[in-house]
């Protein structure tokens, strides 16, 4: 059955709904999905932000005209996942094979199940992917995805056309840079956790790293004004000398 949206619908779901989504979709399911892969799956290629981006609008884009609920990826889940046993595609297409079959043989006899489902046993799902995301935190200064640069290296391999590959290094950060990347990311957790709004955390992580970046943008150009005014004083000294050295002896 095709559900065809009036003015209505499309108001409450793309405007109402929709914009104050946008923040926690883009951070959560999006971003954070990316980076999260990465960390934990480390030998496994991790999708860009543009491919999750673009897995979340078709589900949506198609799911929306069957009357399926508004669907994501989401860091938590990933977590989750990862935290009980799952380690590759496979385990996703199990899930989806156990849910069709649930949904299919049960239907919505699996909705009184659910109202009686153990919260304390949800709680202690829902704190062990907590966990599991908190952990990514212990990687902020040590293996994070932007702490890695590119190099190149000579390729030992006469069979290879190729006279260089590209190959990664782990950056080190310094002690400083260490102190205001912990700080970028407590003052995003505060903001989350004191307005419970995904997009003022991140606000705040912003604006942190930004007072970070100004006052480093600060620090190298005063010295860079005093350098320069130095060098303007002694141009025109050198030129007060040259004029005294060229102007006529008096006479007596």
């Amino acid at each position: 059955m095709i559900f065809v949206p009036d003015s209505r619908d499309f108001r409450i779901g793309a405007i109402d709904a929709g914009l104050g989504q946008i923040p926690l979709t883009t951070l959560n399911s999006i971003i954070a999905v990316s980076y999260l892969s990465a960390d934990l799956l480390p030998h496994l290629p991790a999708p860009s932000v543009t491919e999750i981006g673009v897995s979340v609008a078709l589900m949506n884009l198609v799911g929306g005209w069957f009357g399926v609920m508004p669907l994501c990826h989401g860091s938590g889940g990933l977590a989750a996942q990862y935290r009980f046993g799952a380690r590759s595609g496979a385990s996703i297409i199990l899930l989806g094979f156990f849910k069709l079959a649930l949904g299919l043989f049960f239907g919505e006899t699996l909705v009184d199940l659910l109202r009686v489902y153990p919260r304390s046993l949800l709680g202690v799902m829902v704190l062990a992917s907590g966990l599991e995301l908190a952990k990514v935190g212990e990687s902020l200064n040590n293996g994070a995805t932007d702490l890695w640069e590119i190099s190149e290296s000579e390729v030992d391999n006469a069979e290879s056309s190729l006279p260089r590959n590209a190959i990664k290094r782990q950056r080190l950060p310094s002690d400083e840079e260490r102190k205001e990347r912990w700080m970028v990311m407590m003052m995003t957790v505060g903001g989350l956790l004191a307005f419970r709004n995904d997009g003022v955390g991140f606000a705040a992580g912003m604006l942190c790293h930004w007072a970070y970046q100004t006052a480093k943008t600060g620090a190298s150009w005063i010295p860079w004004t005093k350098k320069a005014h130095r060098l303007s004083q002694t141009t025109a000294q050198h030129h007060i000398d040259e004029d005294e050295n060229q102007s006529p002896l008096l006479s007596i």
